[in-house]
């Protein structure tokens, strides 16, 4: 079984690189440019893990990861979330707790720009330890 990862990102540039990037090792790449595409894939592709940009306009990478958490969602809840932005982490992880009391429940975050060798590194990590073949 192919892997199939979800790359959302706003920014065209950054979607066409990671799915060259991923194609190339053999992954599934789906793409969606904002976060309500980006839950519309998660039901309709059901994907083996997620890349996904922090600030994006319409719905952003922080209310995604917090759709996530609703219990309607249970079904995705072990699918590994890769953050993949141009914003600190502790940055990110303060804003996500103030805005939602909650802490930013992810896998992996990586900072732009960003290193092919790593993010190849980091999703096979993620997929291994969900138990995927890569």
């Amino acid at each position: 079984m192919v892997a199939k990862i979800l790359v959302v990102d706003d920014d065209p540039d950054i979607r066409d690189v990671l799915e060259a990037l991923l194609e190339g090792e053999g992954f599934e790449v789906v793409l969606a440019n904002n976060g309500e595409q980006a839950l519309e894939a998660v039901k309709s592709e059901n994907p083996d893990l997620m890349i996904l940009d922090l600030l994006m306009p319409a719905m952003d990478g922080f209310a995604v990861c917090k759709q996530l958490q609703d219990p309607r969602w249970s079904k995705w809840k072990n699918m590994p979330v890769l953050i993949l932005t141009s914003v600190r982490e502790e940055v990110s992880q303060r804003r996500y707790e103030l805005e939602t009391g909650l802490s930013l429940d992810v896998d992996d975050y990586v900072e732009k720009p960003i290193d092919p060798d790593v993010v190849v590194d980091r999703v096979k990590k993620l997929l291994a330890r969900k138990g995927v073949d890569v």
